[in-house]
């Protein structure tokens, strides 16, 4: 496991982009349902880097610890377009 991938599964780091997923969650809850996980996954695919991405799927595919519903279909939704062949 390189130093970047080690730094990238600290615990501590997953702790605090599953907070932040949350928090993104909870600012685009008044959207509902349907439409609040496209603006999540929108708003991590334009903020967040790929190396932040990929720890929060890894994180959805090991269960999803304290990810809440909002943020854990939008990540979903991430990983599906991520691994989606293209058109």
């Amino acid at each position: 496991m390189s130093p970047d991938t080690a730094a990238t599964h600290h615990p501590t780091n997953t702790a605090r982009l599953v907070t932040m997923a949350n928090q993104i969650g909870s600012f685009f809850a008044h959207e509902g349902a349907e439409r609040a996980p496209i603006s999540i996954a929108e708003h991590l695919e334009q903020f967040w880097t790929r190396k932040m991405r990929t720890a929060i799927i890894e994180h959805l595919h090991a269960g999803g610890e304290g990810l809440a519903a909002l943020p854990r279909a939008a990540i979903l939704r991430l990983d599906q377009s991520t691994t989606a062949p293209p058109h």
